[in-house]
């Protein structure tokens, strides 16, 4: 059902006013017949019986619009509703071939200058904030409350996964590690993890004799835990002094592992196929997983609550600081000016012609689905009002009629 407003309600009251004021009239016209009758005043009678026939003539034929003139299925009554469809066709033909031709449209077009109109309303802030509030309010929300977060996050994890799955990171690792190859980079490196890895053995050398102690037999009463201990501890550290040599044979042989292991790299497919199965078995963990799907919660969140900072929005500032850019820059813009307006006059046009038929039908059809009787009264609320005052004008010409026939035939009775 639908909602009466108060616009409709205002309508309903002007049209009830003028009916009242047509039936008024006629009123008048026929009290002043019976006072033409009773006290014989020809020409007042004669007034007044024109003036009743003019304005019972135009009732029957503003009623005859809507319905049965007294609920009477006179012929020809009731046009509106009992002829809607054939309304429809014609009022579609009409549009279709009075209003969709191509001079008319080209002249429509050319004079509208739909670019130079947009982009001054666009240009203003005002405009400019009103369209960004659109967005901001309802469009971007309602996207964000139309897609599922299952869907966003899958095609996230798909297209990070397909991307990773599209890089030789074997290459990468290949190309980072080539300097290693080269000058001294490799030796300062190697120098600087030996040094490191020393000053460790130092400072766990109680965690290395409790290691130790653990793993010698009980019977032992604990005699050859200090020996082990010093052995273990000065041949590790032995090992990595020598290998802080760069000329050790324990350094050489470092070196050739390493040159070795970087010759694979370059040159092994089946090294870099594992260099890429290992970085990619690294993305299917849960952790990694966990932290891809929180990445669209974070910028859902974000977005939220941006928006729901109102005017202090970022996102809706931005938006239409864009729009204010885009109005100002059509107008500087002489070749985008043209190119719009171009469009709008060609591809509109062409557009609007190729479906002239199916506009015309979609008219015609949309009139057809109408019910009758609803339509009459919605044409009757708009343009009853202004009907009325046929009613009165029917009344009134009418009596001035009848009173030049009764000067004719007074005329006529003198002369003859």
């Amino acid at each position: 059902m639908e909602t009466i407003t108060d616009r409709d309600i205002e309508k309903v009251k002007a049209l009830k006013k003028m009916k009242n004021n047509a039936l008024g009239l006629l009123g008048v016209a026929v009290l002043l017949f019976l006072i033409a009758i009773y006290f014989k005043i020809p020409i007042l009678q004669a007034f007044s019986e024109a003036a009743m026939v003019g304005g019972i003539a135009d009732w029957f034929a503003v009623v005859a619009l809507f319905r049965h003139p007294m609920g009477i299925p006179i012929w020809h009554t009731a046009i509106i509703p009992t002829k809607k469809n054939e309304i429809g066709e014609n009022l579609g033909s009409f549009v279709s071939e009075e209003f969709l031709n191509r001079e008319k449209l080209e002249i429509k077009l050319d004079e509208f200058n739909f670019a130079s109109k947009a982009s001054d309303w666009l240009s203003q802030k005002e405009n400019a904030n009103k369209v960004a509030n659109v967005v901001a309010i309802n469009i971007i929300p309602g996207i964000l409350n139309a897609i599922k977060d299952e869907d966003i996050k899958r095609f996230i994890q798909v297209q990070f996964r397909e991307r990773l799955e599209g890089i030789n990171f074997g290459d990468w690792v290949a190309v980072a590690l080539e300097p290693l190859q080269k000058g001294d980079l490799k030796n300062q490196m190697l120098t600087n993890l030996l040094e490191v890895m020393s000053g460790e053995l130092r400072n766990n050398k109680d965690l290395i004799r409790q290691k130790v102690k653990a793993s010698t037999p009980f019977l032992s009463f604990g005699l050859a835990d200090k020996s082990i201990t010093e052995g273990v501890f000065n041949g590790l550290q032995d090992f990595l002094d020598e290998a802080k040599n760069p000329e050790s044979t324990v350094r050489l042989k470092i070196d050739e592992y390493i040159f070795n292991f970087l010759e694979k790299v370059k040159n092994s497919e089946e090294m870099r196929i594992k260099i890429n199965d290992i970085i990619l078995g690294f993305v299917g963990k849960k952790e990694v997983q966990d932290y891809i799907n929180g990445i669209w919660d974070e910028i859902k969140l974000s977005i939220t609550t941006d928006l729901e900072k109102g005017d202090d929005s970022s996102i809706k500032n931005s938006i239409a600081g864009l729009i204010q850019t885009f109005g100002n820059g059509i107008k500087e813009d002489h070749v985008m000016f043209e190119k719009i307006n171009s469009f709008i006059k060609n591809d509109l046009l062409a557009v609007l012609l190729n479906n002239k038929k199916v506009i015309g039908d979609l008219i015609s059809s949309t009139v057809k689905s109408w019910d009758g009787k609803e339509v009459s009264e919605k044409l009757e609320l708009e343009i009853g009002k202004d009907l009325q005052y046929i009613r009165i004008n029917g009344t009134l010409v009418g009596g001035f009629i009848g009173l030049v026939i009764y000067g004719v035939e007074q005329l006529y009775h003198f002369v003859f």
